[in-house]
């Protein structure tokens, strides 16, 4: 049977060029036939690395059958997986996000987390000189992508000396300017205009809880913060059916300029000024409130929420 590789719902660039990634890897090198499978539509990021690179979309799934083997990139979180994923045969889990719980396997597997800004560089580390080697441009193309996304080119506090010199190494072997690919990349991300209210909410998100309050934590990192602001009022009265339908309580909107290095807050209520004056120690007077340096979900959001 063939082995699905897959990363987490509301596909980003590494979710997309991760499984894309390790499914070559598998099927090419390891002789495992495999393939990538995204859960949901990939954003515009991602959507560019494929037609830059020439990598067709993979298959989209909404869930996995019993005893379908895969492998799990890029999260390890049981809310962003397939709801039948804990009656699939997982093979492996490679991850750089906080470990969850709650993910049960059919047998020993292997589980490579490393405290990195990318999927995607740990899947090189994993790979020996050889399979370097042999992979075709469009695969080192990808994890490129990847791992200048994450890193935010280099912007993120994620951002690791191994990650930079692992992007630099796949630059020099592609003869590509890591800064003009880059800023295309990041032109890509800035583009929402055809994206509803609620799918900007949704594009880059993850479920989060703090004590009995579920929240969907949604970031939009952009070169353009004024598009996205201008659609401010829209985005807070979607948040209210996104939460609905999501079964979350609240849902949190950053909106990262990339260039500038902060990020943006909508308030829309009592309770996120109450979340943001007591996590960011800021003082909100308004409907959005600046913060400044904030620009990873994973280091600068997630781990300080408070109420």
């Amino acid at each position: 049977m063939t082995t699905l590789v897959f990363g987490h719902k509301s596909p980003d660039t590494d979710s997309t060029g991760s499984p894309i990634l390790w499914a070559w890897y598998l099927s090419e090198i390891e002789g495992e036939k495999a393939e990538p499978a995204l859960l949901g539509e990939p954003n515009t990021e991602a959507a560019f690395m494929l037609k830059y690179w020439d990598l067709p979309k993979p298959q989209i799934i909404s869930d996995v059958k019993d005893d379908q083997p895969c492998v799990i990139v890029d999260t390890n979180n049981p809310a962003e997986l397939p709801a039948n994923i804990n009656k699939a045969d997982i093979r492996a889990i490679i991850d750089h996000h906080r470990l969850v719980g709650g993910i049960e396997t059919r047998a020993p597997l292997s589980i490579t987390v490393r405290p990195l800004a990318c999927t995607a560089t740990i899947m090189i580390d994993l790979m020996n000189e050889e399979a370097f080697d042999k992979m075709p441009k469009r695969m080192k193309g990808a994890a490129l992508t990847c791992i200048l996304s994450d890193t935010l080119e280099f912007r993120s506090p994620t951002t690791t000396p191994h990650d930079r010199a692992t992007a630099e190494r796949l630059a020099k072997d592609l003869d590509l300017d890591m800064h003009d690919y880059a800023a295309e990349m990041f032109a890509a991300k800035s583009d929402v205009s055809d994206f509803s209210d609620a799918e900007l909410l949704r594009m880059d998100s993850k479920e989060f809880e703090l004590g009995d309050t579920k929240f969907r934590v949604s970031v939009l990192e952009t070169t353009a913060p004024r598009v996205v602001l201008e659609r401010k009022d829209g985005l807070v009265e979607a948040m209210q059916t996104v939460a609905a339908e999501d079964g979350v309580d609240q849902v949190l909107l950053f909106v990262v300029d990339i260039l500038n290095e902060e990020a943006t807050l909508l308030v829309p209520n009592e309770l996120v000024k109450t979340i943001a004056e007591k996590s960011f120690d800021v003082t909100v007077e308004g409907e959005t409130v600046v913060l400044p340096g904030v620009m990873s979900r994973k280091k600068q959001i997630i781990p300080v929420l408070k109420m």
